[in-house]
């Protein structure tokens, strides 16, 4: 990337297990999530914030590069996971399903997405989530099909 760009890309984003199964505990969730962010720390312009889930589906908060490009970027992140997972920790334990969803944010909003990837159990357990954080596909307008 050249020197004289500046930018501040602030991403949020989701995805969830084959068939939404409880696939993340324990020993799985405490290596997924170390993988996850040693793979964006790796990653050129990457700078990674917080990652954070329930059984189903993980969250995830970073800042990348304008170079980079968003969907092969996280479909690498899916796939490495989740073969790291199933040769490093158990054998078949964790597949995703396809697609993701990814929502910028402003870095006015930092503090808030990280609070809210870091406490995921809690909001899911009190059924206090935020609609536009946990989406991963998109809305059809209004009158479509």
């Amino acid at each position: 990337m050249p020197r004289n760009v500046y930018s501040e890309i602030y991403l949020h984003i989701t995805w969830r297990t084959k068939d939404n199964m409880p696939m993340i505990d324990g020993a799985i969730e405490n290596e997924l999530f170390k993988f996850i962010k040693n793979r964006c720390i790796e990653t050129p312009g990457v700078y990674f914030f917080t990652i954070g889930g329930t059984a189903d589906h993980v969250h995830l908060c970073v800042s990348v590069p304008p170079t980079l490009l968003i969907s092969d970027w996280i479909g690498e992140l899916k796939g490495a996971s989740a073969h790291h997972v199933n040769h490093h920790v158990q054998d078949k334990a964790l597949q995703w399903q396809a697609g993701y969803g990814v929502v910028s944010f402003g870095k006015n909003n930092l503090q808030f997405v990280k609070e809210y990837i870091e406490h995921q159990k809690e909001h899911h357990g009190g059924g206090k989530v935020h609609d536009r954080l946990e989406r991963i596909e998109a809305v059809e307008a209004a009158g479509d099909g």
